[in-house]
Formats: structure tokens, sequence, C-alpha cells
């Protein structure tokens, strides 16, 4: 008798093993599914509402304005891959807003270059790869361009030739 008791209350527990196992199955499976939707197929929002209004009105009104291109000279640089095989070739022209800052681009060469050097040369192969790597590349360019020069001096970075090899 105490061992028909035993195996009956075994198969209750068995199945209520089961039951458990089950349900904290589904809660993992829907855990990984929400986080790779979030992480891989959501649309990712970078910045605030509030910082997008003033960037979108500062590049309105740098659109609006046309300047003179200039052309920086070639770079040519080492990527920061572990390996240390790859070269990046960039050529740049930057479209300044007066004469004025043509002169400050002359005057500011080797500053420019060194400061464009640096940049250019922790680059990877990876970070340079996509489009929107090369987009955030000409900002970067242009942030830095606009930290020498002054602010409003550059209106574009427009990438003229580019070769990773």
């Amino acid at each position: 008798m105490a061992d028909d008791e035993i195996q009956e209350e075994g198969k209750k527990g068995g199945k209520l093993k089961w039951i458990i196992i089950g349900v904290v199955l589904l809660a993992v499976l829907g855990a990984g599914g929400y986080f790779g939707y979030t992480m891989f197929l959501a649309p990712q929002d970078d910045a605030p509402a509030a910082e997008e209004t003033s960037a979108e009105g500062d590049e309105q009104a740098l659109e609006s304005l046309e300047g003179t291109l200039v052309p920086l000279p070639v770079f040519l640089v080492n990527l920061a891959d572990p390996l240390g095989r790859r070269y990046l070739k960039l050529g740049m022209e930057v479209e300044v807003r007066d004469p004025e800052v043509q002169a400050k681009l002359s005057k500011y060469e080797a500053r420019i270059k060194d400061s464009l050097l640096l940049f250019l040369s922790s680059q990877t192969y990876d970070s340079l790869s996509t489009m929107d790597a090369k987009l955030q590349l000409k900002q970067e360019v242009a942030d830095r361009l606009t930290q020498i020069l002054g602010k409003g001096s550059v209106l574009r970075v427009y990438i003229t030739e580019m070769v990773i090899q």
C-alpha cells in the first residue's frame, strides 16, 4: 500500500515538473525573442527629439548657403586593424562659406592635417565599410574642421576619392 501511494505521488510530481519546465522555457524564448527584435529588427532612435529639431534647423540654415569648394590634400594612412595591413586613401573637398575661411584653411593647414591624420588612422576597416559609416566619417571631419576654423565656417564635406586596401 505504501508503495502505491509513493508511485502515485511520483507521477503527479512528474507531470507538474514538466509543466513548470514548459512554462519556464516559454518565458525564456519570449524574452529572447523580444531582445532579438529590439536589438536587430526595431528601428533605432539615436537622438532625443529636442536635439533633432535644433540640429535640423542648423542643417537647413547651412544647406541654404552656397560656398566655395576647397580641396584638402589626399590622406594616405594605415588603418588601426590588428594586422596593420590595411590602408585608407581619402580625398576630400570642403565647402566653406567665404574667402576668409579659405584663408584660414591654408593658415591652419598643419593643424588640420594633424587632426585628420590622427582621426583617420584610428579607424578600422569595419568602421568604414558601411554607408552609414561613411556619412558619419564626413560628419566627424566637418566637426573637426569646425573646431579649428570656427562655427559655421564649414558648410559641407565631400568625399571625392576613397580607397581601402
